[in-house]
């Protein structure tokens, strides 16, 4: 995994093509629908993507009996959504409140705003707050299975308030609401269907879209495939409006690039191959607001030596930082809060690892393994990312971590689980239930940040309307949700918060398609 911390070289070339990308797309602001001279097809809504935002919209605008069209641009539904790790937040919500865990809107608001540097928009924080229990609702209705009774306590939460899904990944969402989806008559789902342009009205409304049918993703043709012209182009009408759930952009080699020049062509992501920034281009192009393009967020739970998401993430995030700990190899001592915000544990990790790859070491023992989701270790152990020891010392001695430090510094952390304070970092301890590192056997994993979430995206409402740059007001038609939007996560976003977001203003969005006349 490779980040160049030299930025002179692309910082000018970064610059003069931002500015081109966005005199192009002025100049390609969208298709006239005075121009179409025969729509192929006609639907009441249109949605491009098939994530979590793209589905729970179609589900709440297909069950009102609208006539529905959510095209996908790669083979399979999903995207993003199917392949993370699918916990979600909700605050406030009916568990928290039998286990007597103290909650409210305003400590959520304010979670996220400490690892989002202040910068998130709050009214649709508070959105989130108000109907995240409504959204609970909706998956559930649809199949999807939580782990009963349970509550994860998250890295950056002040308390216990996610839901663990049963099947360990998103795909225990998008199942379900695929399998709810294919038996409505009135919804039509098209893989491979990719999303070329919108079709505007005079007014400057969205009224349809250019897509292509039986298109072929092609990897190596980053940007959005700017010189793959599979499929056969359609052109759709969609009576009252367009719904965009494309998600973020952390596999387009060349724009992440020139939102963060540190960010190299080499540089490892968790996303899927089509996590490109196509569609948000062309939603800048008609006037959509851009919002905090450039914070790209890193995922501190990934290892070095697995591609992309790999199987190691659900071990490391919740068997070792949120119950164990996290030490420098050279000096055997931990070196910050492993229950800290993303963004603040993955800036620690990259000045730990520095220039000679000196990858940390996250640890934990058997009582937290048994404690957590058993699943979560059995593959990483048969694909050889995490280790098992019987003792701390052989444990050390494999890692070459410095073993007198280590050994030393587990005690203490030992001690101050026991106490229930951290005096090295405040580390909330109070939800580890005294589960410490004692209890053989261990395990340990080498740990690296690698591209996860893209912040930015365009400016929406409260509800899910895409908002004009020229007009400061809704570009009428035109609705997003998820990571294609900016704004909810400011700099940085808690674990677990952008499942809520997706689905939630997918919801609001297809509840928008629905209450339309």
């Amino acid at each position: 995994m490779s980040i160049d911390t030299s930025r002179r070289s692309f910082l000018k070339s970064g610059a003069a093509a931002a500015t081109a990308m966005m005199a192009a797309a002025a100049a390609q602001a969208g298709i006239p629908a005075a121009k179409v001279e025969k729509w192929d097809e006609e639907f009441d809504v249109v949605i491009v993507g098939s994530g979590f935002a793209g589905m729970a919209c179609a589900l709440k605008a297909g069950q009102a009996g609208l006539k529905v069209l959510m095209i996908e641009k790669m083979p399979t539904v999903g995207g993003n959504s199917a392949i993370c790790g699918g916990n979600v937040a909700c605050p406030v919500n009916p568990v928290q409140k039998a286990q007597g865990i103290k909650d409210s809107k305003e400590l959520f608001i304010a979670d996220c705003l400490k690892d989002g540097l202040g910068i998130n928009h709050t009214n649709l924080l508070a959105t989130i707050a108000d109907r995240c229990n409504d959204t609970i609702k909706m998956v559930v209705d649809c199949g999807c299975e939580f782990v009963p009774n349970k509550m994860l306590f998250e890295g950056g939460h002040s308390v216990p308030r996610s839901y663990e899904i049963k099947a360990g990944t998103g795909s225990g969402y998008i199942m379900p609401m695929h399998e709810v989806l294919k038996g409505m008559k009135n919804v039509v789902i098209r893989t491979r269907c990719k999303f070329d342009d919108f079709v505007m009205g005079e007014d400057g409304s969205v009224v349809g879209i250019v897509c292509r049918e039986g298109y072929r993703f092609n990897a190596k043709a980053v940007s959005d495939d700017l010189e793959n012209k599979t499929g056969k182009k359609k052109t759709v009408k969609a009576l009252k409006g367009v719904m965009l759930a494309a998600g973020g952009f952390s596999r387009d080699i060349w724009f992440r690039q020139v939102q963060d020049p540190r960010v190299v062509p080499t540089t490892d992501s968790t996303n899927q191959p089509g996590a490109t920034a196509g569609v948000l281009l062309k939603a800048l192009g008609i006037g959509a607001a851009p919002v905090q393009l450039c914070w790209l967020q890193f995922l501190p739970y990934c290892n070095p030596h697995e591609k992309g998401f790999g199987v190691s993430v659900n071990f490391t995030n919740h068997a070792c930082m949120d119950l164990g700990l996290v030490v420098d190899r050279k000096t055997g001592k931990r070196f910050m809060d492993e229950h800290a915000g993303r963004k603040i544990k993955a800036d620690a990790l990259f000045k730990v690892i520095g220039t000679d790859q000196n990858y940390p070491i996250a640890v934990c023992d058997d009582a937290i393994v048994k404690a957590i989701n058993p699943s979560f270790v059995k593959l990483p152990l048969e694909m050889g990312t995490v280790k098992k020891f019987d003792t701390l010392e052989a444990l050390a001695d494999h890692f070459k971590i410095n073993k007198a430090a280590f050994l030393e510094e587990v005690k203490k952390f030992n001690g101050f689980v026991k106490s229930g304070e951290d005096k090295d970092f405040n580390r909330i301890l109070k939800f580890n239930n005294g589960l410490d590192v004692s209890k053989a056997p261990f395990y340990g994993i080498e740990v690296c940040p690698k591209i996860h979430h893209t912040m930015g995206g365009v400016m929406i409402n409260e509800k899910a309307q895409v908002i004009s740059t020229m007009t400061q007001a809704p570009i009428k038609g035109l609705y997003a949700g998820g990571e294609i939007t900016g704004g909810v996560h400011g700099a940085s976003r808690l674990g677990t918060v952008a499942v809520i977001d997706a689905l939630t203003f997918g919801m609001i969005a297809g509840e928008g398609f629905a209450a339309m006349k």
